[in-house]
Parts: structure tokens; C-alpha cells; sequence
């Protein structure tokens, strides 16, 4: 019975072993699985985080390969289409909404919290104009120049316009939006006398069938009052229904610019004389009310003084050697007082009406010394 009972507890505890052993195993292969399973689910992972870095490349090439990255797109104006960015930390909540090109958003909003509004269509960089009125735009700092309409006189900010400022913009006349809606009648003679910045559109003319006048139509000719026909060949004929009937559309939107002598080409006929008359601007047929007109009277009136200059008649009437003489002493003069102004800069000085009044009773003086020993040598 004892042995039996020690055969007993040997199997027991070889059983016991065998168990132990196999769950020791079972653990080491758990192990090793669990292992190579991160293995593969690292290798997986990364695998696709590079082909998902591939794609998000691909999509940024698609939306930003066809913007400037280092140019603010500004002067460009409103560009046909490109990426867009809105910057929240320069436009909170509640403020005018505004977005920015992609360079922009690099350059002069860098660290800022920026949402992504992927592309729009004709749209112009808004960064640095009045609606970041803290933030001047680090690729494009150009200040804002005033612009004076022709037809309300107001100045207004070349940004609030609605359009793109063009060159040599002191040798054009502007009207702004509100006075071009005030006289729609503009519009027409834009779509053909102002200066390209607005899309124009043509009408598509359709062929029409040559009409065959009746006898009815030829009487009417025979029997027509020749004070009517002397009438219409001393009317002429208005340019304004011309440009009408051809169709031409300009888009209607922003200010306009017109370049030199657009004036010369409105209808001057009776009604367009009224028409304007009635719209108080009877003046826009007035070449000589232009400001470079204004401004060129001038300087004729300024030329024609210096003309008349009493030095320089004076001048005139004196031989070569005087004249040098006269040049060469202005000359002296202008060099002593810069000197003489400059000592009071280098001491950190104000020049007062007393000092430059001493410095002319010193020239006076020394020139009365120069001329007197001329004397005494002759």
C-alpha cells in the first residue's frame, strides 16, 4: 500500500512537471507569436504610412503645384484660381472674413492657426490690406495710394476699388464703382474706351437675310420732306446707340480707368448733351477739367515766369566773363552755408533766423574786403 502510494506521488508530481512544462511552453510560443505579430504589424504600419505620406503629396502637388510658394500673388489681382488659406489668429471670430495665397501663409503668417480652404476662383490676396489692419505683408509691402474719382471727387484707397490698380495710374482718370452704377450708361463706353482690367464680352452677330423693299417703302422715299433728310444729314449721328448696338459687355463690377483723351471720344450729340447735362456731367466733354490738364497749365505758367525772370534777364544783359563771375560767387556762397549749416548738425545745434542773418552780414563783409583789394591792386 505504501509503495503504491509512492508510484502514486512520483506520477502525480510527473504530471505535475509535464503541465508546468507545457504551460512554459505554451507562454514561450504565446511570446514568440505576440513577437512576430508586432513584427508584422510594425512593418505593416509602415508600409502604410509611407504610402499614405505618397498620397498626401500627391494631393498637395495637385492643389499647391500650381501656386507660387514664394511670390505673394497680390499683383496679380484676381487670379482665375489658386490655394487659399483663412488665418484665424489675425481674424477672430466675428471679424471680415479675408483669406491669403499660399506664399502668404508661409511667409507672413508662419505659426499662426491657419485652416485650409483648398482653391477659389477669382480671388485676390487679401494679407496687408484693410482687413489685417495690424499686419503689413512681408512679400508685397507696397503702400496704398489714393485715387481721386473724376465724376464725385472722393479719394478712395487703391485696395477698396474692386480692381487692379494699373500702371501710370497719374496719366489716367478713375471713376469709382458707385458713380459707374449711378451712370450706367458708362458701362457701355468702359466695354470699349477704358483700360483693359474688366472681362468684355461680344455679342455674337447673326446673319440676317438682305430685305427687299416693297413699293410701299419706295414711295415713302419719294414722298419723304427734304427738311427731314437736310435734318438728319446735320445731326450726328450718336456714338453712344453705335457701341450700343455692337454689343460689347464689360463685366460691371470695380472701378474703371480711362486712359489720356477719352473724353474726345463720347457722343457729343443733342441727346447725350442732355443726358449729361441732366446727370451733372456735362464736364466730362470738357478736355481742359481734367487734372493733367490743370497740372500742365502750370507748369507752362511756370516756365513762362522763369522766362520772364528778372535775374535772369539780368543775367542776359551781362557779358560771358561777368556771368562767370556771378556763377562761380553763387557757387562759393552755397558750398560756406552748407559748411556753416553743418556745424550747427555736428553740435546738435537749432538754426535761427539770428545765425543765418550773421552768416549773410559775414559774406557781405568778406566781399566788401574782396572788392576793395581789387581796388587797391588796380
Amino acid at each position: 500500500m505504501a509503495v503504491t502510494s509512492s508510484i502514486t506521488h512520483i506520477r502525480t508530481s510527473d504530471y505535475s512537471l509535464l503541465v508546468l512544462h507545457r504551460l512554459v511552453h505554451s507562454h514561450t510560443e504565446q511570446s514568440d507569436l505576440r513577437s512576430r505579430r508586432m513584427c508584422e504589424e510594425q512593418t505593416v504600419s509602415l508600409v502604410d504610412v509611407l504610402e499614405e505620406d505618397e498620397e498626401l503629396e500627391e494631393e498637395a502637388s495637385a492643389v499647391l503645384a500650381g501656386s507660387d510658394s514664394d511670390h505673394c500673388s497680390y499683383p496679380q489681382g484676381y487670379v482665375k484660381r489658386q490655394a487659399l488659406y483663412a488665418c484665424n489668429t489675425c481674424t477672430p471670430k466675428g471679424s471680415e472674413a479675408a483669406g491669403i495665397c499660399l506664399a502668404c501663409s508661409y511667409k507672413c503668417h508662419e505659426g499662426h492657426d491657419l485652416f485650409e480652404l483648398y482653391t477659389k476662383r477669382n480671388f485676390r490676396c487679401d494679407c496687408g490690406n484693410r482687413k489685417f489692419s495690424e499686419l503689413l505683408c512681408k512679400l508685397h509691402p507696397v503702400e496704398d495710394e489714393m485715387i481721386q474719382c473724376v465724376v464725385c471727387e472722393d479719394w478712395l484707397h487703391g485696395r477698396h476699388l474692386g480692381c487692379v490698380v494699373p500702371d501710370c495710374v497719374e496719366l489716367q482718370e478713375m471713376i469709382c464703382e458707385s458713380c459707374m452704377k449711378t451712370h450706367s450708361f458708362l458701362w457701355t463706353y468702359a466695354a470699349h474706351l477704358a483700360v483693359p482690367g474688366g472681362a468684355v464680352e461680344v455679342k455674337k452677330e447673326t446673319a440676317e437675310e438682305p430685305t427687299v423693299p416693297t413699293k410701299e417703302d419706295e414711295v415713302d422715299d419719294a414722298i419723304e420732306p427734304s427738311c427731314k433728310r437736310s435734318r438728319e444729314e446735320v445731326e450726328p449721328r450718336c456714338r453712344l446707340k453705335e457701341l450700343q448696338a455692337i454689343g460689347q459687355k464689360r463685366v460691371q463690377s470695380g472701378a474703371v480707368f480711362w486712359p489720356s483723351a477719352w473724353r474726345s471720344k463720347l457722343c457729343s450729340c443733342s441727346i447725350c448733351q442732355v443726358r449729361l447735362l441732366e446727370a451733372g456731367l456735362s464736364f466730362l466733354l470738357d478736355e481742359s477739367d481734367t487734372v493733367l490738364a490743370y497740372e500742365n497749365k502750370g507748369k507752362n505758367s511756370e516756365q513762362r515766369r522763369q522766362e520772364h525772370d528778372p535775374l535772369m534777364s539780368a543775367l542776359d544783359n551781362l557779358n560771358r566773363v561777368q556771368q562767370l563771375e556771378i556763377i562761380h560767387g553763387y557757387n562759393d556762397m552755397k558750398t560756406e552755408l552748407k559748411d556753416f549749416l553743418q556745424r550747427f548738425a555736428a553740435e546738435g545745434k537749432v538754426v535761427t533766423s539770428d545765425d543765418i542773418r550773421q552768416f549773410f552780414e559775414q559774406q557781405s563783409r568778406k566781399r566788401r574786403r574782396v572788392d576793395a583789394g581789387a581796388f587797391y591792386c588796380t
